[in-house]
């Protein structure tokens, strides 16, 4: 009884559309992609992203469908309020990179494109150690964040091309 039940729940799930956080659909073209350039941050979260999507990040462009070849890449952070003692109070983080997409054959899928992801946080300057912390989730969110917008527009460049 308890496994029937059981089993119903997983096709109840599955049925509803229910999925993994982080996972994407992928399209046969963006199963196996290949990362030119880019940070090893950028490139680990990559490669979570794909592999929680079923697919993967290659060693080399002979051997992916889409290559994504990314330039300047940089986070910037700048003060954006002083508190009295003239410390920053808030911060912005700024990750900028431009990329570009080609298929297997070298041919330009997307040509070169700006990507800017903004955040801000609040210092607290009595907690110094917990304030590092958040800025490392945040930075991770931004890569996080950078991935997807990516793989979205890939996926939208893929759907555009004619068969």
């Amino acid at each position: 009884m308890q496994k029937c039940a059981i089993l119903i729940m997983a096709l109840l799930l599955t049925a509803c559309g229910y999925h993994l956080r982080g996972t994407f659909s992928l399209p046969a073209e963006l199963k196996k992609v290949y990362l030119q350039g880019g940070s090893a941050p950028l490139r680990d979260q990559f490669n979570k992203t794909l592999e929680a999507s079923a697919g993967q990040l290659v060693d080399s462009a002979e051997q992916a469908a889409v290559t994504v070849k990314v330039f300047d890449a940089d986070i910037k952070q700048r003060g954006i309020s002083l508190n009295a003692g003239g410390r920053s109070n808030e911060f912005e983080l700024h990750y900028h990179l431009e990329y570009e997409l080609r298929d297997a054959t070298k041919k330009v899928l997307l040509p070169r494109e700006p990507l800017d992801i903004r955040r801000e946080y609040f210092n607290d300057q009595q907690d110094i150690i917990a304030k590092d912390n958040e800025e490392g989730v945040i930075r991770n969110e931004m890569y996080q964040q950078a991935v997807k917008n990516i793989l979205n527009r890939m996926r939208a460049v893929l759907e555009a091309q004619p068969k």
